[in-house]
């Protein structure tokens, strides 16, 4: 396994969570989404066929780190907990940067600039990252 084989496997899982994201009320809070507002199962099928083939291929490999934060991102998405599937990519990340860090892997400047972009996608997704939505909750 590859770096830019985990970079495509974190970029098509963003897309999903992005994709579920959009789907969302904007004045629901998005920790505890109502049961009818999970992702489809056509999603959650494509999302778990996504980290099943990432886990497959990183066995031995020190990708293979990455498996308990892939499968928790996959039980928050089943779940339509967006916080958590979120948090879970963004701890895959800052764990690929603390394995280029100690050596552990090589990332090339596409490589890193693909992780900030990723980083920067999943952010945005967060609660707190639209200003105009918080002038408008305080007058609720």
């Amino acid at each position: 396994m590859l770096i830019g084989e985990v970079l495509d496997a974190i970029g098509g899982l963003s897309a999903h969570v992005k994709i579920y994201a959009a789907t969302l009320p904007s004045i629901v809070h998005l920790k505890t989404i109502p049961s009818g507002v999970k992702p489809s199962l056509e999603a959650i099928d494509n999302y778990e066929v996504i980290v099943s083939r990432a886990r497959r291929q990183s066995v031995g490999t020190p990708y293979r780190a990455l498996n308990e934060s892939l499968v928790c991102s996959l039980e928050a998405f089943e779940q339509g907990n967006l916080i958590g599937a979120v948090q879970a990519l963004l701890a895959i990340i800052d764990q690929l940067e603390r394995m280029h860090q100690d050596h552990e892997i090589a990332v090339g400047r596409m490589d890193e600039k693909r992780l900030t972009e990723y980083r920067a996608a999943l952010r945005k997704v967060l609660p707190g990252n639209q200003p105009e939505l918080a002038e408008t909750s305080g007058s609720m």
